[in-house]
Parts: structure tokens; C-alpha cells; sequence
């Protein structure tokens, strides 16, 4: 009888453990280990398969050679043709990249990655692999999106090494795997999507992958937290990792690179759920403003830095009394914290308190500000709802806010004042560090060094 080890592993971390225990040690996560057994014959099976014979992550091994001796040539790239998903990937698909893409279900990570293969479909051979929903189903969805069918190729599987003989005997230049957690290793005994599984099938496509230059987009789940489920070691096996963002009742999708070893991270691609699919957004900045004929209290418009370029986005605050000991802070979009800190600089270096005032800020149309310079337009909107008095809608704002009440500079000051002048805006409050050595044509500049110098501009 063949002998069975047990072994647990932290879903979060990856670390492993002989024993069972409610901490991990590496982490500090609770209860976010996960059993699995492997027996010993299954275990000699695993090491002697064929595919582990491929070599390591990035490659087959080579000799030990200095920095100069290597051919450090330009990454050539294959274009999609989809606008905004050549833009998150930095301009196109890498041979031997293997993608991560997450995201909410029914957000449109399977439709997005139809779209993909129906365009390359028509100039490289491409593999659709399916684990969850049968070829029907595909077949249907693709036939509602009015795709060509005829080029796309299709194949249900589930086992690992079922997948890399397929692959090996076609050789696709672009493969997509639906998903991850419903793929499984035969010489493991634990079940598909355990932590074991996902490890040890993500690193057997990963090493296929940068042997053969095969590119492999695999989709992952998500857990309730919103993360991708699996360890995080996932996300250190694969080169790119791209993540779905917005609300599935609205009828707009943000693709965000969170991980990028070919191109920039944290780039932004925004695309339009329509009845034939996702289409790029080629105006991103209109999606994130909301159009009056008569501005508003409480909104200010910021011109954000995501990725490569700048886009306008509406953030808007709610200011309101309140009546207990414990007034809310409530954000959508922006970072809790950081408002709460914003408020009590502006209480202790402007005069202006809130401590007995609900507040309430949002970044319209779902987009997550995660830079310094929405501080500035954080507080812009705060005020104006206090005080009940409206921005003029041709105004834009960006900066940092620092706790001694200084307005920092942020990165691409110029970019941004002259993506607002494109886009109509003709004022702008800024930091003074972020002025532009030339005058901006039909722009007029405020450049400001602390907080005392905003409320007259107001």
C-alpha cells in the first residue's frame, strides 16, 4: 500500500507545514490553511513525467555568462488589434508570456479573450481551452458576438498533461485556459483549484510555455475579498497579471495590468460591455465625468495619472451633519485613511474642521484612485459641499497634500495640465512645483504651496 503524506499549505502564501495550526507563520493570515495529500507513487510518477523535462521557469538551463554576453535584443511583439488590451500589455503579446487575468464572474474575462483569438485567429494559429463550460456553450457565445467560428480551434480539457500533449502536437502560437482552478495534475491526489494544484499546474504550463514560446492567457478566479484566488505564489510565476475591474450593473469594464514584466504596471485599458462584447473605449475620460448644464457642489475634476497617459475623472463628496459622537468616513474609490487624514490636516493648517460632519467621497464611474495627487481634489470637493458652493466645470485640480500642509508635486505635472487643455478645461489649480516653463494656450494656472492658498481660490 502506498504510503500518504500530508502536508498544508497557506492558500495566501504559499508557505507549507507538517502540521495543521491556525496562524500561518509567514503571513500571520487565520485559518488560511489548506490539506493535501501526496502518496509516494504518485510522487515518483510526478517527477519522472515528461514535462518536467522542459527546464525551469525561464527556460532551459545555459552556461554562466556575464550581463554583456547577453543578446539583449529589442522584445518583439505580436499586436491584438483590440486598442485598449495591447495597451495594458504594453503594446502586444510576448513570445513565451504567460497572462493571469482575474476578475468578478460575469464581468467578461472568457468574452474579452474570445474577442482575442477571433482577431488572431486570422494570422497565427490560436487554442481555446476550455475547463468549465462545454464547446457549445462557447460555440453559442461566439456565434451571439458574430465571431468567425471557422478559424478558432476548441478543445474541453482538464488534465495538465492531456493539455501539453494537445499543445505540443499543434503548436499554437497563443493558447487560452479557462480556467486555472478547474485544472488538475493527474500525479496529485488533491482536488482541482486546491493549493497544491493550482502551484504545480501553473509552474507545468509556465515552464512549457518558455520552452516552446507558446503565449498562455489563463484565467483565474476570485475570491470574496475580490483577490485572485490561489497562493499568491501565482502571481510570481507568471509574467503579467491583469485584473477586471467595475460593477457588473454597468455596462463599462477597466482591464488593469497589476504585474507586467514586459511593459508598465498599473497601465489602464477601459472598455464598453455592448450586445456583440467588449469594445475599446477610445475617449476614457468622457466615461469618468458627469455632464451638467450647471456645475454642482461637491464635484471636482481630476486629472489622474494611470499607466501612460492621463484621464479625467470626477470625484465627488458629500459633506453633511451629524448628530452622534462618531461622524463617517466613507469612500468609494479612494483610500479611507487617506481622507481621514486629509480632514485633519485641513482642520489644523486651514481652519476648516469637519469632525462633526459625515463625509462621503466617491470617484464616479468606478475607477480605484490609488495615487497621491487625488488629494488635492479630494478636499477641493469636500469644501465645496461644506460651503455649498459649486466648482466651475472648467476647472481641474491635481496634488498632494502633505501633513504640514504643503501641496507636493506630483509625477507628469505638465502631461496632465495638457491633457485638460485638450479635453476643454480652461483653469486649473495644481502645485506650484508642477508649473509649466511654457504658458499653456487657453489654460489658466494656479500654481499653490499650501493649503492656506486654495481656500481664496475656491
Amino acid at each position: 500500500m502506498a504510503k500518504v503524506k500530508t502536508a498544508y499549505v497557506c492558500r495566501d502564501c504559499g508557505a507549507d507545514y507538517l502540521k495543521w495550526q491556525g496562524q500561518c507563520g509567514e503571513c500571520k493570515a487565520w485559518n488560511s490553511l489548506d490539506e493535501f495529500k501526496i502518496s509516494a507513487e504518485a510522487k515518483k510518477k510526478s517527477t519522472t513525467a515528461d514535462t518536467r523535462s522542459l527546464g525551469n521557469y525561464s527556460g532551459s538551463q545555459s552556461a554562466i555568462q556575464t550581463l554583456d554576453q547577453v543578446n539583449a535584443a529589442a522584445i518583439s511583439r505580436k499586436p491584438i488589434g483590440i486598442s485598449e488590451l495591447d495597451r495594458v500589455l504594453g503594446g502586444g503579446i510576448v513570445d513565451g508570456a504567460v497572462m493571469l487575468v482575474g476578475g468578478d464572474p460575469g464581468i467578461g474575462k472568457s468574452t474579452l479573450l474570445l474577442q482575442m483569438q477571433a482577431t488572431l485567429a486570422e494570422a497565427t494559429d490560436v487554442l481555446y481551452i476550455s475547463g468549465e463550460e462545454s464547446p457549445e456553450q462557447i460555440s453559442l457565445r461566439a456565434e451571439r458576438l458574430g465571431l468567425n467560428r471557422a478559424s478558432m480551434k476548441l478543445i474541453a480539457e482538464t488534465s495538465v498533461d492531456s493539455i501539453l500533449k494537445t499543445l505540443q502536437t499543434e503548436k499554437p502560437s497563443v493558447v487560452v485556459i479557462d480556467s486555472i482552478q478547474t485544472i488538475f495534475l493527474p500525479a496529485l491526489s488533491s482536488a482541482p483549484g486546491s493549493v497544491s494544484q493550482l502551484r504545480e499546474c501553473t509552474a507545468e504550463i509556465t515552464r512549457f510555455a518558455k520552452q516552446t514560446g507558446t503565449s498562455i492567457f489563463i484565467i483565474g478566479h476570485v475570491t470574496k475579498e475580490g483577490a485572485i484566488a490561489g497562493p499568491r505564489v501565482l502571481e510570481h510565476i507568471v509574467d503579467t497579471v491583469l485584473y477586471f475591474e467595475g460593477d457588473n450593473a454597468s455596462r463599462f469594464r477597466i482591464l488593469r495590468a497589476i504585474k507586467n514584466r514586459f511593459g508598465p504596471a498599473n497601465e489602464m485599458g477601459v472598455f464598453a460591455m455592448q450586445d456583440d462584447g467588449l469594445k475599446p473605449v477610445s475617449n476614457p475620460s468622457a466615461i469618468f465625468l458627469t455632464h451638467r448644464d450647471e456645475p454642482a457642489p461637491g464635484s471636482a475634476v481630476l486629472v489622474n495619472w494611470e499607466g501612460t497617459r492621463p484621464i479625467l475623472v470626477e470625484i465627488q463628496a458629500l459633506v453633511d451633519s451629524h448628530a452622534g459622537s462618531h461622524p463617517k468616513r466613507v469612500t468609494l474609490g479612494v483610500d479611507q485613511n487617506r481622507l481621514a487624514m486629509l480632514l485633519a490636516v485641513m482642520s489644523r493648517h486651514a481652519g476648516v474642521a469637519m469632525y462633526d460632519q459625515d463625509v462621503f467621497v466617491n470617484a464616479v464611474g468606478g475607477v480605484k484612485i490609488t495615487e497621491t495627487a487625488a488629494d488635492l481634489a479630494v478636499i477641493i470637493a469636500a469644501l465645496s459641499s461644506l460651503r455649498s458652493r459649486p466648482i466651475p466645470k472648467d476647472t481641474i485640480c491635481f496634488g498632494e497634500i502633505g501633513l504640514s500642509g504643503e501641496i507636493r508635486p506630483v509625477p507628469n505635472g505638465e502631461a496632465r495640465l495638457q491633457e485638460a487643455s485638450k479635453q476643454g478645461f480652461t483653469r486649473a489649480i495644481c502645485p506650484h512645483h508642477n508649473l509649466p516653463r511654457k504658458p499653456i494656450k487657453e489654460l489658466e494656472i494656479h500654481g499653490i504651496k499650501s493649503v492656506n492658498e486654495l481656500l481664496p481660490l475656491l
